[in-house]
């Protein structure tokens, strides 16, 4: 979360200079300078926002893969392996569960939750593979 603020953040700063810098002179150009960096180089406006896609390209990529693994899970998992994934990598709350304590909560040996998330995983490996791995 909060990387994804600070990518907005910047975003938008870059969006407020733009509108600002338009207001002024009615156009801009990615190549004129808008500062300095620490060792005297010029900073001009195509990089910084060559940095910061860069880094909205990866954000929005992990999202997607996300995503993915997530329609996967409901897709290819029981529900008891899709419990077990959830509760083991925090899924639903943000906080993870040890296998000793998910085998508590479910009823279940410590041994069997390993079982159930090894297959889990190796079936979600299976399905996210490249397509031409298949």
């Amino acid at each position: 979360m909060r990387i994804c603020f600070q990518l907005e953040r910047g975003a938008n700063e870059i969006l407020m200079q733009i509108r600002t810098a338009r207001k002024i002179q009615n156009e801009v150009s990615l190549q004129d300078p808008i500062g300095i960096d620490k060792e005297g180089n010029e900073i001009t406006l195509i990089d910084v926002i060559g940095n910061e896609g860069d880094s909205v390209v990866d954000e929005v990529e992990l999202k997607m893969q996300v995503r993915r693994l997530y329609n996967k899970m409901k897709a290819v998992l029981k529900n008891r392996e899709k419990t077990v994934l959830e509760l083991r990598y925090g899924l639903c709350n943000g906080s993870s569960k040890t296998q000793r304590e998910i085998a508590s909560m479910l009823g279940i040996s410590r041994s069997y939750v390993s079982r159930i998330e090894k297959k889990a995983i190796k079936k979600l490996s299976r399905e996210l593979e490249p397509e031409s791995c298949h």
